[in-house]
């Protein structure tokens, strides 16, 4: 993870919280949020209908990235309505971070996303045009090529899951 996003405003968001009760820090739920290995992504489709999966992704520059096929519902739900939720469960809080999506089509930016990959999961991805290829993946991601999504993060959650954190749940803002 790279220094913490500038511009956030963090707000405890706990219902029972003190009122003196201090937010979670970006950095601590950022670090957190990176550190996990597994992740859920919620899109939605053009109908409005919900659509969850667990996925893998890797934290660059202050945005999170991951991947899916074109042909797959994701990949077609992120195509029509570019936004998404991705969430993780860290020791002591759950972590939601919503926003816009992209798709990354640079071969530089490509590379660096995925030697990500590589450092993190060992995923021994190649770029070739705007996608990754790779030997292997999950079952259910079909065959290459696998496009690659970034995620900027506009609203972000930090929900206490222990009893020092609890009451100090925060929502945060992010400028754009």
């Amino acid at each position: 993870m790279t220094a913490p996003r500038a511009g956030a405003i963090a707000r405890v968001i706990a219902a029972d919280a003190a009122g003196d009760a201090a937010p979670i820090g970006w950095d601590e739920a950022g670090r957190l949020f990176a550190a996990e290995r597994s992740y859920w992504v919620a899109t939605t489709s053009d109908d409005g209908r919900p659509h969850v999966r667990p996925v893998l992704a890797v934290w660059v520059d202050e945005r999170i990235y991951s991947t899916t096929s074109p042909a797959a519902r994701k990949g077609q739900n992120l195509a029509s309505r570019p936004s998404a939720a991705i969430s993780a469960q860290a020791p002591t809080m759950d972590i939601v971070i919503e926003g816009p999506v992209a798709w990354v089509d640079d071969p530089l930016r490509l590379r660096r996303i995925g030697e990500a990959y590589h450092d993190k999961y060992g995923w021994p991805v190649t770029v070739v045009g705007d996608a990754f290829h790779a030997p292997y993946a999950a079952p259910t991601a079909g065959r290459p090529p696998y496009r690659v999504y970034e995620l900027t993060p506009l609203v972000a959650y930090a929900f206490g899951t222990d009893n020092d954190l609890a009451e100090r749940s925060t929502r945060f803002r992010f400028s754009a």
